[in-house]
C-alpha cells in the first residue's frame, strides 16, 4: 500500500529537517519506496500494514524520539487524494492576490455538523467544506499576511492537523502517482 503521510510541524522555524535524514528515518522504520517531496514534510511510503492508527502511532513516535518534539501525522492513499482533488472544492472562490485556497488534513474526524460556511472572527480564514477528514479553507490575507491556525481553526478542526496550498496537494499527488510502483 503506498502512502502519503503530511506531517505537520517541520521545517518550520526552529524545526529544520533534512530531507535525506527525514526519509532515512522513514526506512529505519521499515518502510519501503520511501521519497518525500518539497521540504515541507511530505512523505510517500509503502508498505503492507493497513492499520493507519498503528502507522501514524508508529511513525509519530518514532519521529519524537528522534527529532525531540510532537509531529502530527495525516496519513491518506492515492485514491483518497485523487477523490478530493476531484471533488474541485475551491472552483467557486473568487481567487485574488489577496486568498489562498488551502486543504487542512486533520488525524481526527471533523464533525459533520459544523455549519458552512464558517468565517472566522477576524474575516481572514473561512471553512468552505470538508470530508471526514480535511477541510477547505480560503485565506484572506490581511495586509499580506496569513492567518494563524492558532484559534479559529484548532477551534473548529482540531489542533493535530496540517495545511497545504491546494495547488501543492494537486502537485504531490501527481509526484506520489509518478513514483509509484
Amino acid at each position: 500500500m503506498l502512502y502519503l503521510a503530511f506531517l505537520r510541524g517541520l521545517n518550520v522555524p526552529g524545526r529544520s529537517v533534512r530531507m535525506d535524514r527525514l526519509r532515512g528515518l522513514f526506512r529505519d522504520m521499515g518502510f519501503d519506496a520511501v521519497r518525500s517531496h518539497i521540504q515541507s514534510g511530505n512523505v510517500f511510503f509503502e508498505t503492507p500494514e493497513e492499520d493507519r492508527s498503528v502507522l501514524s502511532r508508529t511513525i509519530g513516535t518514532h519521529l519524537r524520539e528522534a527529532l525531540g518534539y510532537e509531529v502530527a501525522v495525516c496519513l491518506r492513499t492515492v485514491p483518497e487524494m485523487e477523490e478530493l482533488v476531484a471533488l474541485d472544492p475551491f472552483k467557486d472562490v473568487d481567487v485574488t492576490d489577496s486568498t489562498r485556497c488551502c486543504v487542512v488534513f486533520t488525524t481526527e474526524p471533523i464533525d459533520p455538523a459544523l455549519e458552512l460556511p464558517l468565517l472566522s472572527p477576524k474575516k481572514d480564514m473561512e471553512i468552505i467544506g470538508t470530508t471526514g477528514y480535511e477541510a477547505f479553507v480560503v485565506w484572506h490575507l490581511i495586509k499580506g499576511r496569513a492567518p494563524a491556525a492558532k484559534g479559529f481553526q484548532e477551534r473548529h478542526l482540531g489542533g493535530d492537523a496540517t495545511t497545504r496550498f491546494f495547488h501543492t496537494v494537486v502537485d504531490i499527488l501527481a509526484a506520489a502517482k509518478k513514483g509509484a510502483s
